[in-house]
């Protein structure tokens, strides 16, 4: 008689099973940790975290910071792909940028995507987080 096994995958701190490939497609999603829940994980880590510590934590954060800001900048490039470079002008002030008809179009997109991201709960919670560590001493700019 054969003995049924269960193959087991390790993905992320969740273990999936054989049983469970039916709703792993649907569900990786959901299991796979997004960069503004991380943040906000990072954030809310970071007022009882200390010294080297908050210092990984902070890089960690900026990194996906980073990573935030690119995407959002490049959604923010196709959905203003069409538009001239006096619109993108247009466009940025609406939004409440100070910017002039001498900046080129990817200065103008970047300020839009900017003042999109700056609201974001993602870029929010990292800029509490990069205040707080630097009131008490930690930041990621080296001295001189």
């Amino acid at each position: 008689m054969q003995r049924k096994t269960n193959p087991k995958l390790r993905v992320g701190a969740v273990l999936l099973t054989a049983w469970d490939k039916s709703s792993f497609l649907k569900g990786i999603l959901l299991i796979m940790t997004t960069t503004t829940q991380r943040l906000l994980d990072l954030a809310a880590a970071a007022p009882s975290t200390r010294d080297v510590d908050l210092v990984l934590l902070l890089r960690e954060a900026s990194e996906l910071y980073q990573q935030g800001f690119a995407h959002l900048r490049d959604t923010v490039a196709t959905r203003f792909a069409g538009l001239s470079g006096g619109d993108l002008v247009a466009a940025a002030t609406a939004a409440g940028m100070p910017c002039d008809a001498s900046q080129d179009r990817d200065e103008l997109v970047m300020l839009l995507a900017l003042t999109e991201w700056e609201m974001t709960p993602a870029a929010l919670a990292y800029s509490e987080m990069a205040q707080d560590a630097a009131r008490r001493g930690v930041c990621l700019i080296p001295e001189e």
